[in-house]
């Protein structure tokens, strides 16, 4: 589907947003691989590599962690009345701040890795993130099919392609386009793989993106994808966060650092410029400059069967966004909702709401999807065809398309229902495809210029994924690849319930447990959620949490509260800003819900979760301590009277409200972890864990938040990985170092 927020580094589109993504049970919990996984080495140069690494992790600073550190260093100076004892540790690479960490790394490490859990637990997660029987996911481009793939011989990575031929066979002719562990022992860099974004209809170029140490900040190399190099006197921009996409062959959309006052408060591009081959960077050409305050702004082209469309996309909150479409040198503002998504497919506009809409005297719910003739919106033509509309427990999930195809995936009751639709004689035409009554299923269209072939997968909590082939308008499937058992499911079974929150809302969430499992309340259970972002959890196959909780007889429990998407935008609206809370008593209501029906009770009953998600954990362990046994809090946000200063941060005002304005300060006090900490209450334990290099979500949230609980007594451990990104982790190893300390921990502390 070709989607005008796709070509954002910075992920602003709902499905990607930059904080959903951190969320690991989907990203490195889930052995499918969605990205394809991991590349190719000998042991000799990942040897070097990891010298490398060590070498330079202490070097790397980007520009934005200047920044900070000179607005922290300023802060302390000019407020004199601000009382934080631990400001010095948001120094992201600060000699004493780092010191501080490394001495809690060492804490942490020594009791972890003692217990008799933790080799066992790594060892066994490392062969499953690095088996060869995962799924290679590949996106067509041209002629070949490429994909993105670490194992333990390809420690950093290998960009690959193939064709559809021999993606078919058990073992595929995998061709190197290139090979990040070789590129980064050479030029002695600790690169992290983004993406290569290659260049429409040629496709014999591509803008490779690498970060240092898994950072947002990245480094854009042109490459030459026949030649298989970087291209001498190429498109090149230096480490920043920035956003380029493809004009033509000799055309670059360019959103950057461009000096002094060209980022956002967010940190992110605030100008779009046309670069052209050949011509130095500072005489590009600007063609739309969004303000400072904006989160921040991007130009792309999409290209939709047969159709060419130039535009610019400005958001001035985090689910605000405007659209224009460049014609000529002149940019035409689409008209719509100031929240609603644009879309395109085949000489159509489509809308995305996430409020109601009133136009021409007719009301269209939220999570609604719209579809209208592009020249005759433009036009001013309003004759919507409405292609998708809400109710109480079904929305709209995501979209796809093939040459003659619309493809919809929809949620009911957060299992996957997809669906072809298709315009015959003006009228649209809808079809179910099949899927499992529990799971989740992935449909994309494969090459819509040029076939109606798509790929599904299917997949569920004990199910391992299945990717299929299918072709639109025809029966019939054949299944191309599936994934191993990773872990012994025959005696599990999933259930499904409902808890009632607060305010009589009724939350889902899914169980995993032992089939005839004894309801005594002495069951070891891991409560998993995130509530943010309009982002959903649904049933997938997860050989981590399987393998290193399920299968040893732990109780998993996935919880979609408010503040998901999981019933369309009402269900996100309904925990923002002001009403933030109602995620929480959601969270609290299911695991109150567990004790009930004595599957678990408080000392057995841990939680987990990260960015967003970790805000939650913080939450959770200062309002209702009384209710969990232990904490796993990854990647956290804490700080809420800070966290808009820090990196990012100014972007997520628009979810959780501005701290900085004394009547929403008023709100978010209430809740926000590092405020509320107290030194008479009593928590239960908590491992903290983070990365150096994350450079959206500040670390300096985790170490102020674990500082101030060492200070007050309680128990609490801390491991910041020191590369790694806001996923905490830039390789195999690394993740599933982090994975078995974070097991072990609630292992030993919920048996």
């Amino acid at each position: 589907m070709p989607d005008c927020n796709r070509n954002r580094s910075y992920k602003l589109s709902i499905k990607t947003s930059m904080l959903a993504l951190s969320a690991l049970l989907v990203s490195t919990n889930t052995v499918s691989f969605a990205a394809g996984a991991t590349v190719k080495e000998t042991e000799k140069i990942a040897q070097k590599v990891a010298e490398s690494a060590a070498e330079n992790a202490a070097k790397e600073v980007t520009a934005k962690e200047v920044a900070a550190k000179e607005v922290t260093a300023k802060e302390v100076t000019e407020n004199a009345s601000n009382t934080d004892p631990y400001l010095w540790l948001e120094d992201v690479e600060g000699k004493k701040a780092l010191d501080w960490v490394r001495a809690e790394n060492a804490i942490s490490t020594k009791e972890l890795e003692a217990s008799k859990d933790f080799t066992p637990i790594k060892d066994r997660l490392r062969a499953i993130l690095d088996s060869k029987e995962r799924i290679p996911r590949v996106t067509k481009k041209g002629r070949y099919y490429y994909n993105f793939w670490r194992d333990d011989k390809n420690v950093r990575g290998l960009w690959r392609r193939t064709t559809l031929e021999e993606y078919k066979k058990e073992k595929p002719n995998w061709e190197t386009v290139l090979d990040l562990d070789v590129l980064a022992a050479n030029e002695k860099e600790n690169w992290v793989w983004h993406q290569g974004q290659v260049l429409y209809h040629d496709y014999d170029r591509a803008l490779i993106e690498l970060s240092r140490g898994g950072a947002d900040a990245v480094v854009v190399r042109e490459f030459d994808l026949t030649k298989k190099e970087f291209v001498k006197d190429g498109f090149t921009l230096p480490e920043a966060k920035s956003d380029v996409a493809w004009r033509d062959r000799d055309t670059l959309f360019v959103g950057t650092d461009f000096g002094a006052g060209t980022m956002t408060d967010s940190g992110y591009p605030r100008i779009v410029k046309e670069w052209k081959r050949g011509t130095p960077l500072s005489e590009a050409k600007t063609v739309f400059e969004g303000k400072k305050a904006d989160v921040g702004v991007n130009g792309y082209v999409v290209h939709d069967h047969g159709q060419t469309y130039e535009m610019v996309s400005n958001h001035p909150t985090f689910f605000t966004e405007d659209v224009y479409l460049r014609q000529g040198d002149k940019l035409v503002q689409i008209e719509k909702p100031a929240d609603a998504v644009v879309q395109t497919y085949d000489k159509n506009i489509l809308l995305r709401l996430r409020s109601d809409w009133t136009i021409n005297g007719k009301t269209y719910k939220s999570g609604t999807l719209l579809a209208e003739d592009f020249d005759a919106f433009l036009k001013g033509e309003r004759t919507f065809d409405l292609l998708f509309e809400p109710t109480e427990r079904k929305s709209l999930d995501s979209l796809s398309d093939t040459k003659n195809y619309l493809i919809l995936t929809e949620l009911d009751n957060v299992n996957s229902r997809p669906y072809l639709l298709s315009k015959k004689n003006g009228k649209w035409e809808r079809t179910q495809l099949d899927a499992p009554a529990i799971g989740s299923v992935s449909v994309e269209g494969i090459d819509s210029d040029e076939s109606d072939d798509y790929f599904i997968t299917i997949t569920n909590f004990l199910t391992p994924s299945s990717l299929y082939l299918g072709t639109a308008g025809k029966p019939g499937r054949e299944l191309l690849k599936h994934l191993p058992a990773f872990f012994n499911a025959d005696n599990l079974e999933i259930r499904q319930y409902d808890a009632k929150s607060k305010d009589g809302t009724r939350v889902p969430y899914f169980m995993v447990l032992r089939k005839g499992l004894t309801l005594d309340g002495n069951n070891p259970t891991l409560l998993y959620s995130y509530g943010g972002f309009e982002h959903s959890l649904l049933p997938a196959y997860s050989a981590v949490v399987g393998s290193a909780w399920m299968e040893r007889g732990g109780v998993y429990v996935l919880a979609n509260i408010r503040g998901g998407g999981e019933f369309g935008p009402s269900w996100h609206n309904a925990a923002r800003k002001e009403n933030r809370q109602r995620a929480y008593d959601d969270f609290i209501a299911v695991a109150e819900d567990l004790s009930a029906r004595k599957v678990t009770s408080p000392k057995h009953l841990g939680i987990d979760g990260r960015s967003n998600g970790g805000l939650l954990m913080g939450v959770m362990l200062t309002q209702r301590p009384d209710l969990f046994g232990a904490v796993h809090c990854g990647s956290p946000l804490l700080d809420m009277r800070r966290f808009n200063h820090l990196l990012a941060g100014a972007s997520w005002m628009d979810e959780y409200g501005d701290p900085d304005k004394p009547e929403q300060w008023a709100y978010i006090s209430k809740y926000s972890p590092y405020q509320n900490l107290r030194k008479e209450k009593k928590y239960p334990p908590i491992l903290i864990t983070t990365s150096t290099r994350d450079d959206r979500v500040h670390p300096g949230h985790a170490r102020k938040f674990a500082a101030l609980l060492k200070e007050q007594g309680h128990e609490v451990l801390y491991y910041e990985n020191i590369e790694g990104g806001h996923g905490a982790a830039s390789n195999n190893e690394q993740v599933a170092f982090m994975q078995a300390l974070a097991y072990t921990f609630l292992w030993s502390k919920l048996k």
